[in-house]
């Protein structure tokens, strides 16, 4: 019976050898519970994302053994790519409108573990053993219900790594072939792309804590020669936090007037330009006030996936300060596109 918290991974630099591979979907991560009629979506912090996705509920119901707990992710595929701005589109407060986006942009479940099936717990039951029992219970299944592929060779595994990435996913998982299905524990092994850019930091948020850096705005400028924000570099021990406001404040500006992102506070600008604070259903009540700083300095920062080509998908990791660079060196022309590559290669 639901919740149940899904099995986690931990970062590592290499695919390690001696494992069970898959690739690491870039959706929601959701774990579906069917008892006959009754189909139920779960996500990983354990809330319902069941009325979100009525095509797939239905979907589901229809396509999986009448009894089952399935470990996967939701996806939205687009033009054979992994659209994960559609998907946050789907949290959404009115019923009507998910509705109309479910019959729009109908997503897809691709099932890569099972915990459960008929009257007989899985979580006990190792890794190579439950594989087997999902390829069985999901047999000749069809779309949008996807088996997860799955190989167990290393070179395999390496050339998923590098294709991939041009569908839209971000990397591998590896899992060990006798682990049980630990719950909220990291278990698993995922493996990431990692990439460097030149960014303009151009504010900062404070830190929930006190005055001291909670979050660096990052920007970008794009061919229009307009500085897009494009995320943001968050983990910092506290001492570092403390001493960012320091080396920052010479290029505090009195008030947003005359920055690039000036106009972030209204919602009408957020249809034409990157700027920070974009209202949003995940921001809530959220402040999203910033300290504007005068756009001089450039940073280097670790990403592991642009989202559209427009913004860094995951919060970037700080590297170094690059006293070498100019602001205005710092755009898009720099980031390396991923050579694209067909979703409905990977799911048939």
């Amino acid at each position: 019976m639901p919740p149940v918290k899904p099995m986690l991974a931990k970062s590592v630099a290499k695919i390690p050898p001696g494992m069970q591979y898959e690739a690491k979907w870039d959706g929601f991560r959701a774990i579906v519970f069917r008892d006959g009629a009754e189909v139920e979506l779960g996500s990983r912090t354990g809330k319902p994302l069941t009325r979100y996705f009525p095509e797939l509920v239905s979907a589901l119901g229809e396509r999986l053994p009448e009894r089952c707990v399935l470990d996967g992710e939701i996806v939205i595929a687009r033009d054979g790519h992994l659209d994960f701005d559609a998907l946050t589109e789907r949290i959404h407060p009115a019923d009507s409108r998910v509705r109309t986006l479910a019959e729009r942009t109908p997503s897809s479940f691709v099932a890569f573990d099972l915990l459960a099936l008929a009257d007989e717990s899985l979580l006990d039951v190792p890794l190579t053993d439950r594989r087997a029992l999902l390829e069985r219970a999901l047999s000749g299944v069809t779309a949008p219900v996807h088996l997860a592929p799955a190989t167990t060779d290393l070179e395999v595994a390496q050339g998923w790594f590098e294709q991939y990435e041009g569908a839209g996913l971000d990397g591998v998982i590896a899992k060990p072939l006798t682990v049980r299905y630990l719950q909220d524990e990291r278990a698993m092994f995922k493996i990431k792309h990692e990439r460097t850019a030149d960014v303009v930091v151009a504010g900062y948020r404070l830190h929930k804590s006190g005055p001291v850096v909670g979050s660096l705005l990052l920007g970008l400028y794009d061919d229009q020669g307009r500085l897009q924000h494009v995320g943001v570099s968050a983990a910092f021990p506290m001492k570092r936090r403390a001493e960012l406001i320091e080396e920052l404040e010479p290029l505090r500006m009195a008030d947003v007037a005359g920055h690039p992102w000036a106009a972030w506070s209204d919602e009408a600008a957020h249809e034409t330009a990157r700027l920070p604070g974009a209202p949003s259903r995940w921001s809530g009540k959220k402040d999203l006030s910033w300290v504007p700083l005068s756009p001089e300095r450039v940073a280097e920062v670790a990403y592991d996936h642009m989202e559209n080509g427009a913004r860094f998908r995951h919060t970037a990791r700080f590297r170094r300060w690059r006293p070498d660079r100019t602001p205005d060196s710092c755009t898009y022309a720099q980031l390396e596109e991923p050579v694209r590559y067909d979703l409905g290669e990977i799911l048939g």
